[in-house]
């Protein structure tokens, strides 16, 4: 609304007067903060406005606790912060993401949006509060102490969301690797023919990989149930009650069921931002797992004529505007093109974290909006991935045992049997005549000129096929010619 607008209220802070959107929860400073800050045209994600209203609801119950808030104004604000959670005054909180430093503006919006349904619950009208924004609704509170507590919050109230989707993409991938685990294939090292594995291997390595990153990102968010809360400007913990940040972080986790623990060192929470730091590194090395399993995806199905085509994707879209039939990996498309995104959030993380001074990181905001988009792209990008790709996904036995036929690397199995250097000159000859591995020894044994590599004496055919006749003994551990090997 531009001010030449007559649907407005009169607000006033320290600078002056402000006019307000009439019908506006939000007061004077947020309406500075929307003119000040027309950069992005993007809101605070949900998490943000949920942990800042939890923050404000625990307060009121603490300072009505502690005998220091009036007990009908802490219900008052307990009951307005609980319905911002609940998501009924989200469009409510309109600051830009790029914003006054350290997210004054954020915590103004949380603070006046709170306090005026608070009036308004008491039998005020908007504008003319009842409870105020800073003394009541920010009671025992900065914003540099409510800002990292929030992102603190709202990173370990999507956590579970976040790793129930990464549990199902290892479950799928386990799935598949089961299905798939009797269909022998070339190994491929350097992107050129290797010994033999078994595509269920394959898969169950993808499955394993990607749960080990979902156990990073637990142990990293450990570190994030630390709440420096009650720290106020510095740290120092000046103009809050003793007892307020034993009490907060007991009635946060009552709140919400999580479970949060006390600072060793409110300074230290106020200044670093390490722990926020680790936990987004924690996701972008999930994000270069799921980059590589996706590029493999979309090299397994290349083709389908002209590429490997050891696995087919679900075709879930025409995959060309142009080229009729044609169908592309596109969920496998997305995926890297999220997990890029991904990438980038958690470098401006890192760069705002040590952007900090002082008693001080300015840079929260910018933290905050990138940490809850890595988890919000992490958890969409990955249920669609799972849903529309993995669980779809079939396997080309014919394609796959059909280039490991050709795979003239297989010669690895007789290395114990003729020596590195005799396999080599077999694979030269196998590529020259555009035939077999075992077609070649074969020839050679029955003239007589394969040779052990010990002994010098004549390989017999029955040697070659013990070690070449099942492949799938190749996938295993095992030596060819020693008892109990391949």
């Amino acid at each position: 609304m531009s001010e030449t607008d007559v649907n407005y209220r009169i607000e006033r802070d320290s600078l002056g007067e402000v006019r307000v959107p009439a019908g506006a929860l939000w007061g004077a400073q947020t309406q500075r903060a929307v003119l000040n800050f027309p950069i992005s045209g993007l809101r605070p994600w949900r998490a943000f406005i949920w942990s800042m209203a939890l923050i404000k609801r625990a307060a009121a119950d603490v300072n009505g606790e502690l005998g220091l808030l009036d007990p009908q104004m802490a219900g008052a604000i307990s009951q307005a912060a609980a319905e911002v959670m609940q998501g009924k005054w989200d469009d409510q909180f309109v600051v830009d993401p790029f914003q006054a430093g350290a997210g004054t503006s954020h915590n103004m919006n949380t603070n006046e949006v709170i306090a005026n349904r608070a009036t308004l619950l008491l039998g005020g009208e908007l504008g003319k509060y009842k409870v105020n924004p800073n003394d009541h609704v920010n009671m025992s509170q900065s914003t540099n102490d409510t800002i990292p507590t929030a992102i603190r919050l709202g990173v370990l109230w999507r956590l579970d969301e976040l790793l129930a989707a990464i549990h199902r993409l290892v479950a799928a991938l386990r799935v598949k690797a089961e299905e798939f685990d009797g269909i022998v294939k070339s190994g491929r090292t350097h992107l050129q023919d290797a010994v033999p594995v078994r595509l269920g291997q394959e898969f169950g390595a993808y499955a394993r990989a990607i749960e080990r990153d979902g156990e990073r990102i637990r142990r990293a968010a450990d570190a994030v149930r630390r709440l420096g809360i009650g720290g106020t400007a510095t740290g120092s913990g000046l103009n809050a009650h003793p007892e307020y940040h034993r009490r907060m972080v007991k009635r946060l986790g009552e709140i919400t069921g999580i479970t949060f623990q006390e600072s060793d060192d409110l300074f230290e929470s106020m200044q670093s931002m390490a722990d926020l730091v680790d936990f987004s590194a924690a996701l972008r090395t999930l994000a270069v797992t799921l980059m590589r399993v996706a590029n493999d995806f979309r090299l397994l199905a290349s083709g389908p004529s002209t590429g490997l085509d050891e696995i087919r994707l679900p075709p879930v879209q025409p995959g060309s505007s142009i080229m009729p039939g044609k169908v592309n990996p596109v969920l496998a498309e997305m995926l890297n093109m999220a997990m890029f995104h991904v990438q980038g959030c958690d470098l401006t993380v890192s760069l705002a974290a040590q952007a900090g001074q002082l008693e001080l990181n300015v840079m929260m905001p910018i933290i905050a909006h990138n940490l809850f988009e890595e988890m919000q792209v992490c958890i969409g990008s990955i249920n669609a991935f799972t849903e529309k790709c993995v669980v779809g996904i079939k396997a080309n036995r014919e394609k796959a045992e059909g280039w490991l036929a050709r795979n003239a690397i297989v010669v690895t199995a007789l290395n114990p049997i003729i020596g590195y250097a005799a396999g080599a000159a077999l694979v030269k000859e196998a590529l020259a005549r555009n035939i077999t591995i075992k077609e070649v020894a074969l020839e050679k044994a029955a003239r007589g000129e394969l040779l052990h590599r010990d002994s010098n004496q004549p390989v017999g055919a029955a040697e070659i096929e013990a070690a070449l006749s099942d492949l799938r003994k190749l996938t295993e551990p095992g030596i060819a010619g020693v008892s109990g090997g391949g």
